[in-house]
């Protein structure tokens, strides 16, 4: 038995199996919904409900609050219909033009930019490349069937090696092997590209660029597009971290101040202990925008990071500084820990 889909406003339509997602019947439909995380945890891919009965699968709760659930706003990743359907939902224009591909990569080199942080460079097989658009996400293969999602940290024209920014999380699958076992000319499969979390390039709007921790992974690689496209956006990164060594890529971004004319480097740091010896920003990433910027209502904001940071991100320059929700572009990191919570 199949369902009927309709998406409103734009009012395409596609069919979605019995017990199948309405998400995964859509990008089988060609139907670009936008989403993250796939797991009913960072809320990207929410909208409403208008017509019809669907079913939630698991999902946290800060997702999809019991209020907003009512209200009848639903997740689509976790979203099984029980009848044909009708739904409110932003389609993403410009995802989807490149082949999400199965492929081998060789681990080419490990290089430790932090105690708790390694940039991973991969090497696709010759003659072969991964088309994707710039912060988007590829899924690693691991053992079991099971998965992890890192994001690409180079522009897609910097392409002679495919890089993430890897933080070791103890007692994690496949981060324990980065920084343990793993060893340059290793072999990993991975499948990508993933995510509609990347570079608006038909908008002209200054953007605020919200990282926190390795989160700024696939901002660099919106950063190092930007400026391929000899773009004259405006750009102001506001970079957090615990510690001042959580900011591990610094100095490059000191770099882009001195050669982006257009660019704005604002680091900000939570927790300095004081042998830091910190004299810059400090206190919760997203708040120091709000300081800056308390009128967002012509901006582009583009966050990524732990979730919490992004949650925070999103509900208060909505609400406290005019942004457009449709201006807030955002990938949560979502870990293993965050699912099991």
């Amino acid at each position: 038995m199949s369902f009927q889909i309709t998406v409103q406003p734009s009012g395409r339509q596609f069919s979605c199996d019995e017990g199948e997602t309405i998400f995964n019947a859509a990008i089988r439909a060609g139907v670009s919904l936008p989403y993250g995380c796939k797991s009913g945890t960072c809320s990207s891919c929410k909208g409403k409900l208008v017509d019809g009965s669907i079913t939630h699968g698991a999902h946290q709760e800060k997702a999809l609050p019991v209020r907003e659930k009512e209200l009848g706003f639903a997740l689509f990743c976790c979203a099984t219909p029980h009848s044909d359907v009708t739904i409110e939902a932003r389609e993403v224009t410009g995802f989807g033009e490149f082949p999400v591909r199965k492929m081998p990569t060789r681990v080419a080199k490990i290089s430790k930019v932090a105690d708790d942080v390694i940039v991973l460079s991969l090497q696709l097989p010759a003659n072969e490349r991964l088309q994707y658009l710039a912060g988007q996400y590829v899924e690693f293969m691991l053992r079991d069937g099971k998965r992890r999602s890192y994001s690409m940290a180079n522009a897609p024209y910097k392409d002679d090696y495919l890089t993430m920014h890897i933080r070791h999380m103890p007692g994690g699958l496949f981060t324990d092997q980065v920084f343990g076992s793993m060893k340059e000319r290793d072999i990993l499969r991975l499948e990508g590209p993933f995510g509609t979390f990347f570079l608006r390039e038909d908008s002209i709007k200054p953007m605020v660029l919200l990282a926190s921790g390795t989160g700024f992974a696939p901002i660099k690689a919106l950063i190092e597009q930007v400026a391929h496209n000899k773009s004259q956006r405006p750009m102001t990164l506001y970079w957090g971290g615990r510690r001042p060594q959580d900011l591990y890529m610094r100095a490059l971004c000191e770099d882009w101040v001195a050669t982006l004319p257009n660019f704005k480097f604002v680091p900000v740091i939570s927790n300095a202990h004081a042998d830091d010896n910190w004299q810059g920003r400090t206190g919760f990433v997203h708040q120091a925008v709000i300081s800056d910027l308390p009128d967002l209502s012509s901006h582009q904001v583009y966050a990524c990071g732990a979730p919490i940071v992004v949650e925070s991100a999103q509900r208060d320059f909505v609400a406290l500084c005019k942004l457009p929700s449709e201006e807030f572009y955002a990938d949560s990191f979502t870990s293993e820990a965050d699912l099991a919570q």
